[in-house]
């Protein structure tokens, strides 16, 4: 502050866009050398000075969230609001904003949706036991190559040169990926009707995932539930982050289809595809592992390998038998059954799909950390976070 007084400079125009359309605003202009000019009464209006409300990001992240392109958003847009943007203009927005709520999620300025205390195993029972389940898989997101970055900005420039137009340098270009796809990681946690849920989405390695999962657990309290219990498809990766976790969880459990799907690989090669005796096998196998355990489908694994002499049925075998034993632990069916626990990785893997729906699907490519910003607001609106987000923007984001 140079404590000069400012002269007042007349009026000026500025145009903000609303949900009621373009809001054109005239305010007093003052000015003083040392300080320079501004409008005072900017800032009531809105404090982050943008020309674009609230009510439009929601409205442009909503749209997104369920369009197919930027292309279709705006167009949506224009058609069912009455609101002109073009689709860079849409794009960029929409990604301010996920990057603002990926802000906003590592601050914890967003309330969570619940607590493990409401994850009442029955509703009917304000008082009865609370039960909270978590799960963490990887998810392959489709990433801009660098050689198609390239093509990109080809095209650009040639349409720029067709338009005749005297346009800005382009920025600098930044480097692709050298892959087509890159994992992604799905953190959840869920009740048992699966009513709430919580999830986070980050582009982060498989190392980084066990802090992302202690973040999440503390705002919802996990370790306040009565009990803790994990599923998972047994990769071992996830079942080590869970396991170096400070929770104690009440069970880990080995995902029943994976195990399944296990089984079968071994089947069809022991058996023919289509042969009745192998799916008897398959099934016994299945039945034995959820309501007799895993020593009683060791016994019957060991007993017919005993009976092969095909170096390659023993080989399939002895895949599932080290896969299994490697996963012991996690093999606990006629326990988790006991206790009325879930033996199934389904809402997990659920969540994978919805969380990156936006992401997926033909001709989309995306810079990792652009991606990231995009299932910030899938994954926003799955935590039902959404109206907590959007309800205060001025505080909420910083």
């Amino acid at each position: 502050m140079t404590g000069k007084k400012k002269r007042y400079k007349g009026r000026q125009s500025k145009n903000v866009l609303t949900v009621n359309g373009k809001v054109t605003l005239r305010r007093c202009w003052w000015h003083s050398p040392g300080e320079g000019s501004e409008a005072p009464v900017d800032s009531s209006i809105d404090a982050e000075g943008r020309t674009v409300t609230p009510g439009v990001l929601e409205m442009i992240s909503r749209i997104n969230n369920d369009s197919t392109a930027f292309t279709a958003a705006a167009e949506n847009l224009q058609r069912l609001a009455m609101i002109p943007m073009s689709d860079e203009q849409l794009r960029k927005l929409v990604l301010a904003e996920g990057r603002a709520v990926l802000k906003a999620q590592q601050a914890n300025t967003i309330p969570p949706a619940f607590q493990a205390k409401d994850c009442l195993v029955d509703p009917q029972k304000p008082d009865g036991k609370t039960r909270i389940y978590t799960g963490t898989d990887g998810v392959m997101v489709p990433i801009i190559r660098d050689s198609e970055k390239e093509k990109r900005r080809k095209k650009t420039c040639e349409k720029r040169k067709l338009s005749g137009k005297k346009c800005r340098p382009l920025p600098p270009r930044n480097k692709g990926a050298d892959q087509s796809f890159k994992e992604f990681k799905v953190v959840v946690f869920y009740n048992e009707p699966g009513t709430l849920w919580h999830e986070r989405l980050s582009r982060g390695k498989r190392n980084t995932v066990g802090a992302m999962m202690r973040r999440e657990a503390q705002r919802l309290n996990f370790v306040g539930a009565d009990e803790r219990v994990g599923i998972v498809d047994g990769a071992s990766w996830i079942q080590n982050q869970l396991e170096e976790q400070p929770w104690g969880l009440s069970g880990l459990g080995l995902d029943f289809y994976h195990l399944g799907e296990n089984v079968h690989r071994c089947r069809r090669i022991l058996y023919s595809e289509k042969s009745p005796e192998g799916e008897a096998w398959a099934n016994d196998m299945m039945h034995t592992f959820k309501h007799a355990g895993f020593t009683a489908a060791m016994d019957k694994l060991t007993a017919l390998r005993s009976t092969l002499r095909s170096p390659t049925k023993k080989a399939a075998l002895d895949r599932l038998i080290n896969y299994v034993v490697q996963r012991k632990d996690m093999i606990s069916y006629p326990e988790f059954i006991e206790k009325g626990w879930q033996i199934g990785s389904g809402p997990t893997e659920s969540r994978c799909k919805t969380s990156t729906f936006r992401l997926k699907g033909r001709g989309r490519r995306w810079d990792s950390k652009n991606a990231e910003a995009i299932a910030a607001l899938t994954t926003l609106k799955d935590s039902n976070q959404w109206k907590h987000y959007w309800k205060t923007p001025s505080t909420v984001k910083t």
